[in-house]
C-alpha cells in the first residue's frame, strides 16, 4: 500500500463509520423502509427522522452565479463533495450518479432531482473547471466551489469532511484532497434529509429519488 493511499483509506473508513453512527443515532432507525413522516419507503437512503435546517451558505456556480439554499428549493438534491484531480472515488461516483440521472430524466424539469458536485479544491478548481468536470458526466448537474473556509462550514453542516494531504515531493502544487465518500440528500426545502453511503446502486438511488419526487407536493 502506498503512503498516498493510506490517508484516503483512513478518511473513507472514518466517513463510513460516521455514516453508520448517524444512521443509528442522529438519523433514527430508518434505513430503508418508511420514515417517521409521510415519505415513501426507500432502499438506498438513510432518512433522518427530522430534516436538519442548514445554516445559510453561498457557493460559486460554474456560470458565475451564487448557489444558495433558496436556489435548491423545489427539488430533491444529492450533494457530493470531491475535486477534479480525484483519481478514483469522484469519477466513479459521478458516473454512477449520471446513470441514476438518466433514469429520472423524463421527470418535469421544475421538480426533477438534482446532483450537486462541490469541489473542495478551489486552488485548482475554479467554478468553470468544476462545472466542466461535472457536466462531462451529465449536463444537468449543478457544480460549485467556494473559498476553503466557506467550504469547511458547508461540509460541516452536512456532516461531511475533507482535508488537504501533501504529496511525496513536498512541492506546494503536489497534494491531494481526502474527502467523505458518502453523499447527502437535501429535501425540496434544502434541508438535510438523509445520507447515502457507498457502495452506491444507481438503480436504487434513481428509484428512491423518483418516488420521493412524486410524493412531494
Amino acid at each position: 500500500m502506498s503512503k498516498r493511499a493510506l490517508p484516503l483509506l483512513i478518511i473513507a473508513a472514518f466517513a463510513a463509520a460516521g455514516g453508520l453512527w448517524a444512521a443509528q443515532g442522529l438519523f433514527g432507525s430508518h434505513t430503508g423502509g418508511a420514515s417517521t413522516s409521510s415519505l415513501p419507503a426507500v432502499s438506498s437512503i438513510t432518512l433522518m427522522a427530522t430534516p436538519r435546517v442548514l445554516p445559510a451558505f453561498s457557493l460559486q456556480q460554474s456560470d458565475g452565479t451564487a448557489l444558495t439554499g433558496e436556489e435548491l428549493h423545489g427539488h430533491w438534491t444529492l450533494v457530493f463533495i470531491g475535486f477534479t484531480h480525484c483519481p478514483d472515488v469522484c469519477p466513479t461516483t459521478l458516473a454512477q450518479l449520471a446513470a441514476a440521472q438518466k433514469q429520472w430524466a423524463a421527470l418535469p424539469e421544475a421538480s426533477r432531482p438534482r446532483v450537486l458536485f462541490v469541489s473542495a479544491d478551489p486552488a485548482r478548481d475554479t467554478p468553470k473547471i468544476t462545472g466542466d468536470y461535472a457536466h462531462a458526466f451529465n449536463a444537468d448537474s449543478l457544480a460549485a466551489t467556494a473559498p476553503v473556509s466557506e467550504l469547511e462550514a458547508f461540509a460541516r453542516s452536512l456532516s461531511l469532511v475533507f482535508m488537504k494531504v501533501a504529496g511525496p515531493s513536498g512541492r506546494a502544487d503536489d497534494y491531494s484532497i481526502d474527502h467523505s465518500a458518502s453523499m447527502v440528500v437535501l429535501d425540496p426545502q434544502a434541508r438535510m434529509a438523509g445520507v447515502i453511503v457507498p457502495p452506491f446502486d444507481p438503480k436504487a438511488i434513481a428509484a428512491d429519488l423518483i418516488a420521493l419526487t412524486k410524493a412531494s407536493p
